[in-house]
């Protein structure tokens, strides 16, 4: 009872913090979660109210998308997201999701001050930094809190920021469902009751979150996101060296 309702109201910030920032749903239900089903059953459960919450994100703020941003950095990061993840068995380690961990926390540290907009990408850089970061989110398994921080580098609004995020998000959810359902079915139809819970959560957390995106200055925006990216880095560091 306990565990259900916490699960219940993490999924609520979750989604509410997604719905500010592009990222979070994965992060913060997943290792609640895993807690009793174990990681890899987790993420496929997850999978469903994460894909719910970013289609409803997605209708509301799909007027914002930046279609270029979409086209370029958004079609390489989902390729490289894809790509990192069928090589996640093979290639992940400890050592990487420290690496990853300290490249969060440097995106972060660089928003949060505002040194961030010193780095800018444009063209083909743009590219570059959605591949690599698609790559990287892929292997250790959390693509949406480094695809925010390469899209900080990005300038563009609160609203396209995070219609984009989740115009990219939304890619590779629809691209990783079939696996996981093949992978994993026995283990998702066992966990029915906790995605019809997480899902009522996500909900409620998106429409929520989504007020609150409306009322966030563009300065405190970027701020808040660069906060959380630094947390999740810390969090990701911590992993990285008690996995090690």
């Amino acid at each position: 009872m306990f565990f259900d309702l916490g699960l219940f109201v993490t999924a609520i910030i979750a989604a509410a913090v997604a719905s500010v920032t592009g990222f979070g749903i994965g992060s913060l239900i997943t290792p609640v979660l895993s807690l009793s089903v174990g990681t890899k059953i987790a993420v496929a459960l997850v999978s469903i109210p994460h894909l719910v919450a970013t289609a409803i994100r997605f209708w509301m703020l799909r007027g914002h998308v930046d279609k270029k941003v979409l086209l370029g950095f958004g079609l390489m990061s989902a390729i490289g997201g894809l790509t990192g993840a069928i090589l996640h068995s093979h290639f992940a380690t400890p050592a990487l999701t420290l690496i990853f961990g300290g490249i969060l926390v440097f995106a972060g540290f660089m928003g949060a001050t505002g040194l961030s907009r010193k780095l800018k990408f444009h063209g083909v850089g743009s590219w570059i930094a959605g591949g690599v970061s698609g790559i990287l989110g892929g292997l250790v398994g959390n693509q949406g809190g480094i695809r925010s921080a390469a899209l900080l580098g990005i300038q563009i609004s609160k609203e396209s920021f995070v219609a984009t995020a989740t115009a990219i998000g939304l890619i590779v959810d629809a691209s990783r469902m079939p696996i996981y359902f093949w992978n994993d079915w026995d283990g998702i139809l066992s966990g029915r009751k906790w995605i019809i819970l997480t899902t009522l959560g996500v909900i409620i957390g998106t429409l929520l979150g989504a007020k609150l995106l409306k009322k966030l200055p563009e300065r405190a925006f970027r701020r808040i996101v660069s906060l959380l990216i630094f947390i999740l880095g810390i969090f990701m560091t911590y992993r990285g060296i008690v996995e090690g």
